[in-house]
C-alpha cells in the first residue's frame, strides 16, 4: 500500500475559551498553502482579543433504515408501537457496543415505506460503523417483532450521509459546534485592515444575500470546506464528510467599539478512535491538539471537534476582510504561491 503526500503545516497557536480553554497549534494538510497563514492571521486575533469562545451544543450521529408493508396505515401502527417501546430498543442498542448509546428514533412514512431515523451518541468515534452495527440489531429486532414489516434496506438515505440536506442542519448529525468572539474596534482596523462596519456589510451581501442567490442549502459562508478538509486530512477523519460539514452560517454584527464575529457548524463529523488514527502523524496530531487524553468518552472527538469550529473561524474571519479590501485577496494568492511570501 502506498501513500499520498500532502503538504502539511501547524498553524497558530489558537486560543479558544469556552467549553475548551487551551492554546493549541492546529496541523492542516492543504495543497492550498495561503490557508496556512490566513488560519494564522486569525489565529494571532484570537490571542490579541482574548480566545475564540467555543460552544458544543449537540452531539448525535444517525442511520436511517428503510422497512415496507402492505400500506401506510399499518406503518403508522407500528410506528407508534416502536415509539413506546423505546426502553427495549436501548437495551438492544446496548448488546451491540459498549459505546452506542440511542438518543431517539424519528419514523417518516411514504407510501408503504417507513425511513426509521436512529439518532446515537458514539464516544471518541466519529460513528459511521457504530450506528450501522447497532441498526443491524435494531432492524433485526424490529423484524422479528413486526411481522408485517419488510427489509429494505440497512440505509435509505433519511440519515443522511456524505449529501447535502436539509434534514441534517435540522434534526442533527454529527457535532453542532458555535464559534465566536468580540474584535475590538481598534484591533479590527489594524490587523485586519478593515472596519466592523465593512465586515458585517460584505457578509450579509456576499456570504447570506449571495448564498441566497446561488440556492445555497442550508448554507452563508465564504469557505468553510478548505478549513475543514485540511483539518481532516490532517486528524485522520473520514474527509468526505466535508460534504456536509461544509453547511453552515457566518454571522457578523458591527457595534459601536467593536464586531461580534460567528461560525455556526452543526455536521462536524469527527473522532480521535476508529479507522485511520493509527497512523503515525495522525497520533502525533491528535496529540499536539490535546485529543489523546483519558477522558470520559466523548471529550477528546467533542474537544477536536471545538477546535475544527475554531479553525474555520480564524481564516473565515480573515478571508472576508482581504475581501472587503479591492485587491488584496489576489495579490496575497499570487504573493504566497508564488514564494514572494515565505511567512
Amino acid at each position: 500500500m502506498s501513500y499520498a503526500n500532502i503538504p502539511m503545516k501547524s498553524v497558530g497557536p489558537l486560543k479558544l475559551v469556552g467549553d475548551v480553554d487551551a492554546e493549541v497549534l492546529v496541523p492542516l494538510a492543504t495543497y492550498e498553502t495561503p490557508l496556512w497563514p490566513s488560519v494564522g492571521r486569525g489565529a494571532k486575533l484570537s490571542r490579541l482579543c482574548g480566545g475564540i469562545q467555543v460552544s458544543l451544543l449537540d452531539e448525535r450521529m444517525t442511520r436511517s433504515v428503510l422497512f415496507e408493508a402492505d400500506s401506510a396505515r399499518t406503518l403508522h401502527q407500528i410506528s407508534h408501537a416502536i415509539l413506546a417501546d423505546m426502553d427495549v430498543l436501548y437495551s438492544v442498542v446496548s448488546e451491540s457496543s459498549r459505546f452506542a448509546k440511542l438518543l431517539a428514533a424519528k419514523p417518516r412514512i411514504v407510501g408503504r415505506m417507513l425511513y426509521l431515523r436512529f439518532e446515537f451518541q458514539t464516544g471518541d468515534a466519529s460513528g459511521h460503523n457504530m450506528v450501522t452495527k447497532a441498526s443491524d440489531y435494531l432492524m433485526e429486532y424490529l423484524l422479528k417483532r413486526y411481522d408485517a414489516l419488510r427489509y429494505v434496506s440497512i440505509s435509505g438515505n433519511y440519515c443522511i450521509d456524505k449529501k447535502a440536506s436539509s434534514v441534517n442542519n435540522i434534526l442533527g448529525r454529527g457535532k453542532h459546534v458555535v464559534a465566536e468572539m468580540y474584535i475590538p474596534r481598534e484591533i479590527c482596523e489594524s490587523h485586519l485592515r478593515t472596519t466592523p462596519e465593512a465586515l458585517a456589510d460584505i457578509n450579509t451581501k456576499k456570504n447570506l444575500v449571495g448564498s441566497i442567490v446561488a440556492g445555497s442549502l442550508h448554507s452563508a459562508n465564504a469557505h468553510y470546506a478548505n478549513m475543514l478538509l485540511a483539518f481532516y486530512l490532517a486528524t485522520g477523519q473520514d474527509a468526505a464528510n466535508i460534504v456536509e460539514g461544509s453547511q453552515g452560517i457566518t454571522y457578523v454584527e458591527a457595534q459601536a467599539d467593536s464586531v461580534y464575529f460567528s461560525v455556526s457548524l452543526p455536521n462536524i463529523i469527527v473522532g480521535t478512535v476508529g479507522n485511520g488514527k493509527g497512523l503515525d502523524f495522525v497520533r502525533e496530531n491528535l496529540a499536539l491538539l490535546g485529543c489523546t487524553q483519558s477522558r470520559e468518552p466523548g471529550e477528546n472527538a467533542n474537544r477536536l471537534a471545538m477546535i475544527a469550529a475554531a479553525t474555520v473561524f480564524c481564516s473565515e474571519l480573515s478571508l472576508l476582510a482581504a475581501q472587503t479590501n479591492p485587491g488584496e485577496l489576489m495579490k496575497s494568492h499570487v504573493a504566497m504561491e508564488r514564494g514572494e511570501n515565505k511567512a
